[in-house]
């Protein structure tokens, strides 16, 4: 299956050969794990590799967990003015409020069935094509195409992570003093501490933090730099439009315009060469896309498709020989691929995606139990009818009206944090609502991710044990669902577990609860009518535009009017219209 002196980690399995020198074949079971140890360190090459594929596993699953977060149900939508105080946007609050579509419970079954017949389907491809390279020159052209996309999204999500470093909003002195960086007036201010008033600091008039943020630079020299960061941070707007097919415009920020651009190059490259350092890229990308569309939807439903992989897994690994074949034999992004001085490992992406989209949840769940938590019960009086006397009789009794906090968006945190915090505060930031709400609680997605790194240990010494491949997901599935369970019932939490799901249906409003002595939640009153609980999203959406439009200076308003009439001219001349049209339009300097 491998060259000697190898050890391999392919899609779903682990492997290990030639280390039968190592551990004696008459050896029990205990007696071949007490040698594990010693083995590795005879082996330090293996161990290297094998810490590169936790390591990087890991770093997959945070990564694309974080990106995956959205607004819960637990939360209301902030209304527009509120949240450009939070430095957001109105494209910003529509990315938090939407949601994807999520599995369902039958996909338990279906997953399986889906695998299995690809995996047997290209294992007797190869059988038949005896030489698998024009399956593989397919393959490498569909994936090119195919991942462009998450490419794109990957390399921008790195982009604007730098971007966040070079230009936060906000740092912190020596003194304490907290810094907003002002955009519109290109200056810098702190809090009065007496008055709570801003201060501004003429000596600060760049936008950079820290120590730079003294630098003097030539008025020209200032002002573009501030222009750059403009460009950099402020929505630009793209249209495609295609008679009668498409007609749509959408909101993005430059660096997902270079992300883009980017990924083009890195495909046509992958395409046309052999490198695996760009197929590993494509690895990571598919994996983080992967993560941040896949919602279980609910924790039964989570629990449910692993296992039913799970199970998948082992048959298709210890029992017949698709997926050996296909994983080496294919030359694909589905698997990332380490190489060391005398040895390669593979990882595939489904030991990565699959338990991956369970961990994700789990800190979708850990922020709905934080807003969950800041939910306010507020006294309201209901007026009953009763009709079963044959006379009408009205009585009033006092219940509680279910108050949601306003949801602050934890994302693009991570400059931030790191200017405008004390090294000491770094896990407890305050220094804005926004770095606030990033700092949540997050037991169930960390005891996830310990889950997953001890299934990982677990899958390695097993490798090693049996000199045998090993089914990744044998370990990964009861190691991460266990611990997430397991979690639940020590927090005292199984039936919000159970309850919650991510269809939609926990997103209501105006919702009046019963509570017992101790002041908790027994049951619904009131349920919205049929049909409500689906337009809440969209009547929040429509408050929140409707005051953002309101709040329209009358600058934007004329400016907005400008061109609704030069739009309108042009597409009343001759009647006029676009049969094909791409345009890219750059935010106007402030």
């Amino acid at each position: 299956m491998a060259a000697d002196n190898s050890s391999i980690l392919i899609p779903d399995e682990v492997s290990i050969s030639n280390l039968t020198s190592s551990i004696a074949l008459n050896q029990t079971f205990l007696e071949k794990l007490a040698t594990a140890p010693t083995v590795l360190y005879q082996n330090k090459d293996l161990l290297v590799l094998e810490c590169r594929i936790v390591f990087t596993a890991l770093a997959c699953i945070y990564i694309g967990s974080h990106g995956a977060i959205r607004r819960p149900p637990s939360a209301k939508l902030a209304k527009s003015s509120k949240a450009a105080k939070n430095g957001e946007t109105k494209d910003d609050e529509d990315r938090d409020d939407e949601y994807v579509q999520g599995l369902l419970l039958s996909d338990a079954i279906m997953f399986p069935i889906l695998a299995g017949t690809i995996l047997i389907g290209l294992y007797y491809l190869i059988k038949w094509l005896e030489d698998p390279d024009i399956l593989n020159k397919i393959l490498k052209a569909y994936f090119s195409l195919m991942s462009l996309a998450s490419t794109g999204q990957l390399l921008a999500a790195g982009l604007h992570f730098l971007t966040g470093f070079v230009f936060p909003t906000v740092w912190i002195g020596g003194n304490g003093k907290v810094y907003h960086i002002d955009p519109e007036r290109r200056g810098q201010w702190h809090s009065d501490d007496s008055t709570d008033s801003r201060v501004w600091d003429d000596k600060k008039v760049s936008p950079f933090p820290g120590l730079f943020s003294g630098l003097t630079f030539r008025d020209t020299t200032n002002k573009l730099i501030w222009d750059i960061r403009h460009l950099f941070l402020e929505q630009w707007t793209v249209r495609l439009a295609i008679h009668g097919i498409i007609d749509e415009k959408i909101k993005v920020k430059f660096n997902d315009i270079f992300g883009f651009v980017l990924a083009l190059g890195a495909n046509v490259l992958y395409y046309t060469t052999e490198s695996i350092f760009l197929s590993n890229v494509m690895g990571y990308a598919f994996s983080y896309t992967g993560i941040m569309l896949l919602s279980p939807t609910t924790f039964v439903t989570g629990s449910s498709v692993l296992f039913g992989l799970f199970f998948y897994d082992i048959f298709m690994v210890f029992y017949t020989p698709y997926m050996v074949t296909v994983a080496t034999k294919l030359d694909a992004p589905i698997k990332l691929v380490f190489q060391g001085p005398t040895r390669a490992s593979m990882l595939g992406l489904g030991d990565i995606v699959i338990p991956g989209m369970f961990i994700a949840l789990c800190l979708r769940f850990d922020n709905y139990m934080y807003y969950y938590r800041k939910q306010k019960l507020q006294e309201v009086e209901l007026e009953k009818h009763d009709e079963s006397s044959g006379q009408l009789v009205t009585s009033k009794e006092m219940q509680r009206l279910v108050i949601k906090p306003v949801y602050v968006n934890p994302q693009g945190q991570w400059g931030d944090r790191f200017w405008g915090t004390k090294l000491h505060r770094i896990f407890s930031p305050d220094a804005t609502p926004a770095l606030r709400a990033s700092a949540f609680p997050k037991p169930y997605f960390h005891a996830a991710m310990a889950g997953y790194l001890l299934a990982m240990v677990a899958t390695l010494a097993m490798m090693l044990t049996f000199n045998h491949a090993q089914p990744a997901l044998l370990y990964l599935v009861p190691g991460v669902v266990s611990a997430v369970w397991l979690t639940g019932a020590v927090r005292g939490e199984i039936r919000d577990m159970w309850k919650y799901t991510e269809d939609g249906s926990l997103d209501k409003t105006d919702v009046i609860v019963e509570v017992d002595g101790e002041g908790n939640v027994i049951k619904d009153i009131t349920a919205p009518k049929d049909g409500d609980d689906k337009d809440d999203k969209q009547k929040e959406g429509s408050e929140a535009k409707s005051v953002d439009e309101s709040a329209k200076s009358g600058k934007e308003k004329s400016n907005d009017a400008a061109v609704s009439s030069a739009k309108k001219a042009s597409d009343d001349k001759a009647g006029q219209y676009p049969v094909f049209l791409l345009s890219i339009e750059a935010p106007a300097p402030n």
